[in-house]
């Protein structure tokens, strides 16, 4: 190599398995989708390399079939430690032009905060042969009550544990916010939590966090069972939940019992906006029994897992600063439509 000519290098580049995950068309609840595609870069991608990518909507509920074409355009990404350089792509549905969102897109609509602080609590069932883990094949097990935070075989039985702890770390692995885990008042029920900044960040990690466990869960043969109320209203057995913990930076900050006041009546005016977006069937769920309000009530209370909205001890200690805990989001809600609805809500009382 002569003198002054620039030492060039070899980049070596590595072949990355993209796992694009969208949301489909389906509703009330949407369906998570995913397909993969493999690209070459020189170090794990980051989002702005990831290209748009298409699929046929008509298979998904999104498009019909003589114009079929929908673009995925990615919106979060994340380590995917099941697979040799595996990458997973959270996306948005877009129509043709990749700029106009489609219609079943929630996300892209939605008031979102940076300053806005969410902790979802997903609870859900694991099912296999049509019943949940633990249940006999015909009737029910012992009534609820040892199984919540159980321990021993009799409570929570062997695979579930297995598949709850290697869940809890893929979701590490991918850098998801995952706060803890723990087995449900229900016996087959367990729940997890996944705390966030900004209401698309954290509901970004909240569908990621479903689909781990979704995919997860394929090779135990076992399905999971998000139903807000999956063995019947009438039963005495505990439905699910998606408990939205919420605080903003004025909430944290500034707070104020009559603040407070102002936010409670709004969000009791707003009754019928936040029960249409928290899940389906949550008649079902939100009867007055089993740690709920009835659907047709708001009511708020210090440490009171019946309210609607409960409000920790220390909050009222800290001077009406922190964060509150509305109980109504089932388990089948969209964490998307949940945390825009809670902000819009906040958005109508004034803050000075």
């Amino acid at each position: 190599m002569s003198r002054g000519q620039p030492n060039l290098e070899h980049t070596t580049m590595a072949k990355y398995k993209l796992e694009y995950i969208w949301l489909d068309g389906y509703t009330p609840v949407p369906n998570l989708r995913s397909k993969t595609q493999i690209k070459e870069y020189a170090s794990f991608p980051t989002l702005e390399q990831l290209p748009n990518w298409g699929f046929d909507g008509s298979s998904t509920l999104q498009a019909e079939g003589r114009s079929s074409d929908c673009v995925l355009k990615p919106v979060a990404v994340y380590p995917d430690t099941t697979r040799k350089n595996g990458v997973l792509v959270m996306c948005e549905v877009m129509m043709p032009d990749g700029v106009t969102p489609h219609p079943s897109n929630s996300r892209a609509t939605i008031l979102d905060d940076p300053d806005a602080w969410f902790g979802f609590e997903q609870e859900y069932f694991l099912y296999q042969d049509g019943r949940p883990l633990g249940f006999p094949e015909g009737g029910y097990p012992a009534p609820q009550g040892p199984y919540y935070t159980g321990v021993g075989y009799k409570n929570v039985g062997d695979v579930a544990r297995q598949i709850v702890e290697e869940h809890l770390d893929l979701c590490l692995d991918a850098g998801i916010n995952h706060e803890g885990i723990n087995a449900e008042v229900a016996k087959g029920q367990w729940e997890f939590q996944i705390f966030g900044k900004g209401s698309k960040n954290c509901a970004d990690q909240v569908w990621v966090a479903r689909y781990l466990l979704l995919r997860l869960c394929e090779k135990y043969a076992v399905d999971v069972e998000f139903h807000c109320k999956p063995l019947g209203k009438d039963l005495d057995w505990n439905g699910s939940g998606m408990h939205a913990n919420f605080s903003t930076k004025h909430l944290r900050e500034v707070g104020g019992k009559e603040y407070f006041e102002k936010l409670m009546a709004a969000f009791a005016k707003n009754l019928n906006e936040h029960i249409a977006v928290y899940g389906p069937d949550n008649h079902m769920r939100l009867t007055g029994l089993h740690e709920t309000q009835s659907i047709d009530k708001f009511t708020y209370g210090i440490a009171d897992r019946g309210s609607s909205v409960r409000v920790p001890h220390s909050f009222v200690n800290n001077g009406y600063k922190g964060y509150l805990e509305d109980r109504r989001p089932n388990s089948q809600g969209d964490p998307y439509a949940i945390a825009s609805r809670i902000l819009r809500t906040i958005a109508e009382v004034p803050t000075a």
